[in-house]
């Protein structure tokens, strides 16, 4: 629970200074690319931004919903499926994006590229009896 609450103060910091130095600072961690997420909030209606790793392919950023191996999905993949229209920030843009679950023909290929570039997600998939989620954002 001290975990879950000092998490969050981690994200909203990064969240502010990546924002404040447009993506200069805190623009990746272990060696992997961060943007920020913004989704709408399924059971509040409200904007919900938060810092994930990606990948890119092509010109779609790909991002995991891991929840660092946790055995549920993390509250921004809900918030995604409901409603699909986000925002993201990389450094020096902000785009608008449609977001799509990656079908198991294009998990299966893009899995073996993000564990080749960080290969912590593979512990994350070993750690969790759930398929872990690949999503496809598209700018519009």
């Amino acid at each position: 629970m001290v975990f879950d609450a000092l998490f969050r103060v981690f994200v909203r910091l990064q969240v502010a200074i990546f924002r404040a130095t447009n993506g200069r600072a805190l623009s990746s961690i272990r060696g992997m690319p961060i943007l920020l997420l913004t989704t709408v909030g399924r059971k509040t209606g409200q904007r919900r931004t938060t810092a994930l790793m990606y990948m890119r392919d092509g010109d779609d950023y790909v991002i995991t919903a891991s929840n660092s191996g946790g055995d549920r999905h993390p509250a921004w993949f809900h918030n995604l499926q409901a409603s699909p229209l986000v925002e993201i920030e990389v450094p020096g843009k902000r785009l608008q994006a449609s977001a799509s679950v990656a079908t198991p023909a294009e998990r299966e290929r893009l899995w073996p590229e993000l564990v080749r570039q960080a290969p912590f997600f593979d512990g994350y998939r070993r750690s969790t009896s759930r398929s872990i989620p690949m999503v496809l954002l598209s700018p519009r």
